[in-house]
This record gives structure tokens, C-alpha cells and sequence, in this order.
């Protein structure tokens, strides 16, 4: 009895194991098919050019993605730029600071915040930024894009934050500084790596949005004109080129939507690489 019981548990223990590795291995899996795709359909069209000229008119061969590469960077920075104090300031707050009670309900907000769809953050910019400006704009585009990664900053500051020794927060009081000051200087490097990996994944998350830049970006062909006015971004050139009947565009499309996936990809293991750092 007892040995029949023993080989059911050994017998499940490899069924479950067998269903783990088989789990992680399709998410590998789509991951190789989603990089194979794309590249296998937009490798014609990866190149020089693609990196280093303008989008050409239709009926012209060739061009490339150069202004929306540009502008991609440029929205993340602006987004970085509006949302990392904001995030930050809202994770110490939540670690060090906010009582209970109070820690429970910011929280709750962030988390219903991260949830919220893209494109529902895209209305909201449109009608707090974009019509008051009568204008689209790359302000506008940063402000949706800093409302996506706010929460995503506050959660995971506040995770870093509270990883820290009470012992070093201790130490630092009975030097005689102020709280603030044993904050800034003692707990928050301490948290350092956690919260530029918390960093990095927002700004991954945020590289890719599409839905935000239709109401805000809405895009532009002539390349960065300013802050308030129209511009271009890789996901959007991405969509419209996807959804044209141009074969050359389409192509260019996978180039893009290729481009992009690597862009995230690297992101991802720049985090992980921060993340294995910290434990050393």
C-alpha cells in the first residue's frame, strides 16, 4: 500500500514537471515563431536605408523608417521625463511615508491605473491635452504614454523600496539626519537596482503602444517638427503601413514590427542582466 502510494506520487511529480517544462517551452516557442515571422517577412526590406532614410511617397521604391525611429525615441524620453519623477516620488512615498490605511487606497488606484486599456488612456490625453491645444502634438503623446508607466514606476519603487534592511534605515536615523535625508541618501540607492529595473520595463512597455499615439501623435512624414506638433513614431508607421494594399509598405511593415520586437527584446534582457547584478 504504502509503496503504491509512493510510485502515484513519483508518477505526478514527473506528470506536473513534464507539464512545466512543456509550458515553458511553448512560451519559447512563440517567442522564436514571433521573431522568425517577422523577420522572414521583413528581412527584404531590413537594411541601411531602412535605418537611415525617410518613408517615400507611394509609387517609390526603397525609403525607410528614420523619422519614426527618432520619434519613438523621443516619446519614450518625454514619457520617461514626465512619469519617473512622479513614479518615484509616489513609490517613496508609499514605502516610507503614507500610513496604512492610505498606502492601501494608492495602491489600489495604481493597480486599477495599470489596468486600464491604452486606448482609454489615449481618449483621456486627447481630451485633457490635445483638444484644449487644438492641436496634435509629442506633448500630448508624452503625457498618455507617462500615464502608462506612472503606476508601473510607483509599484515596483515601492516593492524595491521596502527590500531594504530596516537595520540600514536604523542606521542612518541615528547618525541625526532627517528622514528625508536618510531616504534620498542611504534607502533609495540601496533600492537602486530594483527601481531601474522597474524603469526599464515601463519604458519596454511603453515603446510598443499604439493605440495612445493615434490619439495624440497622430503622425507625421515630415520628421520632428517640435514638441507641438504632429509626430511620427515606429508603432503607428507600423499600423498604417500594415493596413495599406502596397506590397512594398506591407513589407516594410514586418521590417518595423521587427525592429520594434528587438528594441523590446533588448530592453527586457538589459533588465534582466540589472537584475542578476543586483543579487550578486
Amino acid at each position: 500500500m504504502l509503496e503504491r502510494g509512493y510510485l502515484q506520487r513519483k508518477w505526478f511529480n514527473r506528470i506536473m514537471l513534464g507539464l512545466c517544462g512543456g509550458a515553458a517551452g511553448l512560451g519559447m516557442l512563440i517567442l522564436a515563431l514571433i521573431l522568425g515571422y517577422t523577420l522572414s517577412h521583413g528581412i527584404a526590406a531590413l537594411n541601411i536605408d531602412f535605418l537611415t532614410q525617410a518613408a517615400k511617397p507611394v509609387g517609390e521604391v526603397g525609403g525607410g523608417m528614420r523619422n519614426e525611429i527618432i520619434g519613438t525615441f523621443i516619446l519614450v524620453v518625454l514619457g520617461s521625463i514626465i512619469a519617473l519623477p512622479v513614479g518615484l516620488m509616489a513609490g517613496i512615498f508609499l514605502a516610507e511615508f503614507a500610513s496604512p490605511r492610505g498606502a492601501a487606497a494608492v495602491r489600489f488606484i495604481a493597480d486599477i491605473l495599470a489596468g486600464v486599456p491604452s486606448i482609454v488612456v489615449g481618449v483621456f490625453a486627447y481630451a485633457i491635452v490635445v483638444r484644449p491645444m487644438h492641436s496634435y502634438s509629442a506633448l500630448s503623446a508624452g503625457v498618455a504614454l507617462a500615464i502608462i508607466m506612472i503606476p508601473i514606476v510607483a509599484r515596483t519603487a515601492e516593492e524595491s523600496l521596502r527590500l531594504v534592511p530596516n537595520s540600514m534605515r536604523e542606521a542612518a536615523l541615528a547618525l541625526g539626519i532627517t528622514r528625508w535625508r536618510a531616504v534620498v541618501g542611504v534607502i533609495v540607492p540601496g533600492a537602486l537596482t530594483g527601481i531601474i529595473t522597474g524603469v526599464m520595463l515601463a519604458v519596454a512597455r511603453i515603446a510598443g503602444e499604439t493605440a495612445p499615439l493615434i490619439f495624440t501623435a497622430l503622425g507625421s512624414q515630415f520628421g520632428v517638427q517640435g514638441f507641438l506638433k504632429p509626430i511620427g513614431a515606429l508603432p503607428l508607421q507600423i499600423f498604417r503601413y500594415a493596413m495599406s494594399p502596397y506590397p512594398d509598405w506591407q513589407q516594410q511593415a514586418w521590417a518595423g514590427a521587427f525592429l520594434l520586437v528587438l528594441l523590446v527584446l533588448g530592453i527586457s534582457i538589459v533588465v534582466r542582466w540589472i537584475s542578476n547584478r543586483g543579487r550578486m
